[in-house]
């Protein structure tokens, strides 16, 4: 099974001190897709300099040719259906249909309470998901969409012309909860996890694996529920949270060997972050960019 490398690209630098260049550099390297977060703030960045997600990717989109560009992820957290359907179109059409929408349920961070409303519940974050995915789904496929729910409504709200890739640009649907995996099994092209973040301390590998594989599993009978093949969707592991980080990017070995071992669980795009001096993401540049180069074709040989 070919495998894809994706990186992830946080929006920290300024565009013209060193932003456009990474994004450039992701295309050169050969990168599937170079996706962001979207968010307002995040972790050890919240009081460092951080842009938006949708124009860094517009810019993006402007600068570079064939990478495919994402987010990793969008949440309700601060975005509403109707805005990020015309966005999303809009960025789309700029990019010329390179556009995947990473999208999740979203977490208790910064972002939940930044627009001053109070941190919602689990419950309360699963609720609006399963009514913001649906939504989103028609505001990018149908033309003028109206619609009244409990937390996310639509007046007539004009798409035209809708995106350029068809039906829509795909969804790519964190999730690791039954009811999460069921929108992921129905309206997923691509399906993201991070692995179990009980793990994330003093977890080993080999625990990380056997929770990896149970999340497939689950994915797998959502899958089946939903009427869908096992294949019909793409399976992204965003890489950093489990047990490894701090030795995935230390060799080109280290990465072979992690990557073949997810490849088995049936992933078919991991994800690296580009390099962050000074965080937890930092990492050799020198390594980063042989494993770009070197690491692909190993796993095919």
């Amino acid at each position: 099974m070919s495998l894809r490398l994706s990186t992830v690209i946080l929006p920290v630098r300024r565009w013209h001190e060193g932003g456009r260049d990474q994004w450039q550099r992701a295309e050169r390297l050969g990168f599937h897709t170079a996706y962001t977060y979207d968010h307002l703030s995040w972790r050890g960045f919240r009081d460092l300099t951080w842009f938006g997600a949708v124009p860094t990717l517009t810019a993006a989109a402007a600068v570079t040719e064939r990478v495919r560009l994402g987010t990793l992820v969008t949440s309700p957290n601060f975005r509403h259906p109707v805005t990020l359907a015309k966005d999303l179109i809009s960025l789309d059409d700029v990019s010329g249909g390179r556009v995947t929408l990473g999208i999740g349920a979203g977490g208790n961070g910064f972002d939940a309470t930044a627009l001053g409303q109070e941190p919602w519940t689990p419950r309360e974050r699963a609720d609006r998901f399963a009514e913001f995915v649906p939504l989103l789904d028609r505001l990018l496929t149908e033309g003028a969409v109206s619609e009244r729910g409990a937390f996310y409504s639509a007046d007539e709200a004009r798409n035209v012309p809708g995106c350029l890739q068809s039906p829509r640009l795909p969804f790519a649907v964190a999730a690791t909860g039954p009811r999460g995996l069921k929108l992921a099994a129905r309206y997923g092209q691509a399906w993201v996890t991070t692995g179990d973040p009980k793990l994330f301390e003093d977890g080993t590998p080999d625990q990380s694996l056997e929770a990896l594989r149970g999340q497939t599993g689950k994915l797998d009978k959502a899958l089946a529920e939903a009427g869908r093949k096992p294949e019909s969707i793409e399976r992204i592991l965003l890489t950093g949270f489990t047990p490894e980080r701090n030795t995935l990017l230390e060799s080109v070995d280290a990465f072979v060997d992690f990557a073949g071992r997810h490849r088995e669980l049936g992933f078919t795009e991991l994800v690296i972050h580009a390099p962050i001096p000074g965080s937890e993401f930092a990492a050799d540049e020198a390594v980063f960019e042989r494993i770009a180069t070197e690491a692909p074709a190993q796993l095919d040989g």
